[in-house]
């Protein structure tokens, strides 16, 4: 029997970084959190402990704040494609850069240029591969907290000796949502309007979620990919994750009152977790852009 060894990767992981653009007495935050992920033939480190081919974590770690120092920010994407680029061009034992980044959001508090707030739990996301000559980009966004108030039923589905559910016409449906959408290309100079992509993909999954009568989050969860596909060319394929945090209306026929479905119980656990992808039937092959 012979013992090899398979699939392996390093990096360094939850790089917190803070850049502040100092313009006069206006200001601009970035914050945040890096990812490095790095491939190329270590077997030898494996093996027998030989560290010639590595690129330590700590010097991952070093690069990320430098660049941050020489180049600035800006896009996200853009950011990651600098660093991806970087630690695949300068080493020849590097065969693949994945640079991911989680951008967390601040509100300016008007009254001054140097004061902000924290938005909340939405993150803006992207993660850049390279491999030297290829590049591919995916963006996304987690922690967008939504909620229909009507126009959602759920009915018609499996029964058993262990079902309780009781089918309803009118219920609350709400989610968090984890989206992450595949570019059909990407220029290696970083050449595209990142920030108006975003925006606009961010725009559809909300109004999608909005406008759909759902007669399931699966029906939903479609919807939303969808729009985003036929609104935005630049986006090959769009992963969807949506928990679906229940709201289950309270009896309070005990104490001699009606309840309208207007008093509700919020359930944080269990939870169903609903998950899909939509893609263009013509998309680009995906290549190096998602994650083993």
């Amino acid at each position: 029997m012979a013992i090899v060894l398979g699939p392996n990767s390093y990096g360094k992981a939850e790089i917190r970084l803070v850049h502040v653009t100092r313009d006069g007495g206006r200001h601009d935050i970035s914050d945040l959190t890096v990812g490095v992920t790095l491939t190329g033939e270590m077997t030898a480190a494996h093996l027998t402990g030989n560290n010639a081919a590595v690129l330590t974590t700590d010097t991952q770690k070093n690069t990320v704040f430098a660049f941050a120092a020489q180049h600035g920010v800006g896009e996200i994407e853009s950011f990651a494609l600098l660093l991806a680029r970087h630690f695949v061009d300068s080493q020849a034992s590097i065969a693949t850069a994945r640079v991911s980044v989680a951008e967390h959001a601040w509100d300016r508090i008007a009254s001054t240029g140097h004061s902000f707030a924290r938005r909340g739990s939405e993150i803006r996301t992207a993660e850049i591969s390279y491999d030297g000559t290829t590049a591919w980009a995916v963006s996304g966004l987690g922690g967008l907290t939504v909620l229909n108030s009507a126009g959602s039923e759920f009915h018609g589905y499996l029964k058993d000796r262990y079902t309780t559910l009781v089918e309803t016409t009118d219920r609350i449906l709400a989610t968090d949502v984890t989206a992450r959408w595949r570019h059909t290309a990407l220029p290696l100079d970083g050449g595209c309007d990142w920030g108006t992509s975003h925006a606009e993909a961010r725009r559809h999954l909300l109004e999608a979620f909005a406008e759909t009568r759902s007669l399931s989050l699966q029906q939903t969860l479609y919807a939303m990919g969808s729009r985003v596909l036929e609104n935005r060319p630049e986006i090959a394929e769009v992963r969807l994750a949506l928990p679906n945090k229940h709201h289950f209306t309270v009896d309070l026929a005990p104490f001699g009152l009606k309840n309208p479905n207007e008093v509700l119980y919020a359930s944080d656990r269990p939870y169903g977790l609903i998950e899909g992808t939509v893609i263009r039937d013509d998309a680009p092959p995906a290549g190096l852009a998602w994650a083993a």
